[in-house]
């Protein structure tokens, strides 16, 4: 049986959020396996360049609970207005409890409302295909294995070629 989930609103990022989206993405990720520690300054990093193109918390009654970032990627053959997803954080506590995928399925809605055309992310392929996620092999991301490079094409064709994320993926 499935923990019910808990009463949470999404918003967007506001001035003072930053201290706790940043202890929020390095508690979420500290224990991953895959992980290099390198979230909550990249979240920094996307924020002082101006890539943080869309960020979301959930609160619940309390505080803060999660939060998702959305920066924009090239393509090789020129495509616009697709986005990366992530990171997606949520505290280890609560995770599994379905907050991560409200915040995923927001960012979702808000983007195709924005006349985003596309996402894409790196990460699990068992978990983001529930979101309509796929591997598409004209879509390339060097240096990870393939399976993981997924999208979600919202609007029109879908492009080719190599993807790049912002400066601030290093």
């Amino acid at each position: 049986m499935t923990a019910p989930q808990p009463a949470i609103t999404i918003r967007p990022e506001a001035p003072g959020d930053e201290e706790t989206i940043f202890a929020l993405t390095e508690t979420a990720f500290e224990p991953m396996p895959f992980s290099d520690g390198s979230e909550p300054e990249l979240i920094n990093r996307l924020r002082a360049d101006g890539d943080l193109t869309l960020s979301l918390v959930a609160e619940d009654a309390e505080r803060i609970v999660g939060h998702i970032a959305f920066s924009p990627v090239t393509i090789d053959d020129g495509a616009s207005d697709w986005y990366g997803l992530g990171p997606v954080s949520v505290w280890p506590e609560l995770q599994k409890q379905g907050i991560g995928g409200a915040l995923i399925k927001r960012g979702i809605a808000d983007l195709r409302q924005a006349g985003a055309r596309g996402i894409v992310l790196l990460g699990s392929n068992v978990y983001y295909p529930r979101f309509g996620f796929v591997h598409e092999p004209q879509l390339t991301y060097p240096g990870a294995p393939p399976e993981f490079f997924q999208c979600l094409l919202l609007e029109g064709e879908l492009p080719s070629g190599e993807v790049k994320f912002s400066p601030a993926f290093g």
